[in-house]
């Protein structure tokens, strides 16, 4: 019923006060003509509340006189606001959020004996300051704006245009080319503090380009044409020339087929890129790695320059999320072409992860998404809190090609107390063979590294 049905009683009774008592003198002509037109007016109000509400469907239609009309304009102006994490604003199809990220590390990285290097130890580092927006414009046209301080400079991420219609979506812009699983996972919702190995040390990175994407149903298809990255086309980037006319391009493609059975959500996906470097193959390229740290300077994993006119990449992915339960695994492998060499790298990872909580890892689009706690802090629970163990490997030997190889065992534990908001606890044991960075003469050795991060996105 609607709430406004039983106002008319009290109207009947209002009218009823207003009328005069028994024996009392009669209204005068202009008096009951006023008041009249004040019982007509309210009703006429009423009737038009009721009609925007879906009210009585028996009240009869407001007087044209009286009934207000919302125009087209007015109602196409009218703007809802909510909250992400963030203010967000949307009117029918156009919408603007503000996004911003905070991420701040501290670590340690076990020094071998007779190994002199500074870049191992204990430090600390604002891994990323990150501050954009992302919206829609309407017609299916969107955007998305980021940029990031981090390593003492700033630089755009995320920035491209986007249209999209049905199952079709188009990105230009400086965007991600879907290299791997845990490439396109955000630093924010990883099972751990770092992506794999792999992900570095093949120079994973946004470029500038166009993609276009096809997802239905269980199916997700990506290609893209893109050419070289935002630094490589500064005009600093090689000399007073400068870098415009820098003429890389790169050919991509991935393909996920991610069926639900029985009350497991699976992945199944596969990529593969072909970068022709042109220009860029007048610089030698080196492929190396950290010791997991971002906050650690050292290159225990390194090869020497390699003049390459091309990159050859294809990875394989697997994934599924059942219950607090969730696993993840991914082989990759890069052929590095060229007159200087030719060789053939490889990296993976395999890894399980498990809540303490009533929570699980979501899952949307080809990628995981970061936890939203069932039980938040201050709301009757302690927030998520997940164990993550992790395998990581990588091996950038091949033939003459010394660079050294990696195995890691790496453990986590995340916490997170309410929504966009992680703590991140880390333990990783790398063993080394071949490292570049020789300890006492000896390039087999082992580092122990434990790193912490408080991480909020909104």
């Amino acid at each position: 019923m609607s709430p406004f049905r039983s106002i008319r009683p009290a109207l009947a009774g209002a009218a009823m006060l207003f009328a005069p008592p028994l024996g009392a003198a009669p209204l005068s002509e202009a008096e009951s003509t006023a008041l009249r037109e004040e019982v007509r007016s309210l009703r006429a109000r009423l009737a038009a509340i009721e009609a925007r509400l879906g009210g009585d469907p028996a009240a009869p239609p407001p007087s044209a006189s009286t009934a207000p009309v919302a125009s087209p304009a007015s109602a196409a102006s009218a703007t809802a606001m909510g909250w992400r994490g963030s203010p967000q604003f949307s009117s029918e199809d156009r919408s603007f959020k503000v996004k911003g990220r905070i991420q701040a590390d501290v670590g340690h990285v076990s020094t071998p004996r007779g190994l002199n290097d500074r870049g191992l130890g204990t430090s600390t580092e604002m891994r990323r300051i990150r501050l954009g927006g992302e919206g829609r414009l309407g017609s299916g046209f969107g955007y998305k704006l980021e940029l990031e301080l981090s390593d003492n400079s700033v630089d755009l991420v995320d920035t491209f245009v986007t249209f999209e219609k049905g199952a079709w979506q188009i990105a230009i812009g400086n965007q991600n080319q879907f290299q791997s699983l845990d490439e396109l996972i955000g630093d924010t919702t990883g099972s751990v503090m770092e992506r794999a190995a792999f992900t570095d040390a093949f120079g994973f990175e946004r470029r500038l380009g166009v993609a276009v994407q096809f997802r239905r149903g269980e199916l997700l298809l990506q290609t893209g044409l893109f050419g070289d990255d935002i630094d490589a086309l500064s005009n600093t980037a090689d000399g007073p020339e400068g870098g415009d006319e820098n003429d890389s391009f790169s050919v991509h493609g991935r393909a996920v087929y991610a069926p639900a059975i029985g009350g497991a959500q699976l992945h199944f996906g596969g990529s593969a890129h072909l970068r022709e470097l042109n220009r860029l193959s007048e610089t030698p390229i080196r492929y190396r790695q950290r010791p997991y740290l971002h906050s650690s300077n050292s290159q225990p994993l390194a090869t020497a320059g390699l003049r390459l006119d091309r990159e050859l990449h294809y990875g394989l992915e697997l994934a599924a999320v059942r219950g607090r339960w969730h696993m993840a695994a991914e082989a990759h492998w890069l052929d590095a072409i060229g007159p200087g060499a030719n060789a053939r790298f490889f990296g993976g990872y395999g890894e399980i992860g498990w809540f303490l909580t009533n929570d699980a890892r979501p899952y949307r689009n080809g990628i995981f998404g970061g936890a939203k706690p069932s039980a938040p802090m201050g709301k009757g629970g302690i927030g998520a809190l997940q164990i993550n163990l992790r395998y990581d490997y990588l091996d950038l030997d091949d033939g003459p090609v010394r660079g050294g190889r990696q195995n890691a065992l790496i453990a986590a534990l995340v916490w997170t107390p309410i929504e966009y908001l992680r703590f991140n606890l880390n333990h990783a044991y790398l063993g080394y063979d071949g490292a570049a960075l020789p300890a006492a003469g000896r390039r087999d050795y082992s580092l122990h590294v434990t790193g912490a991060r408080v991480e909020l996105d909104f």
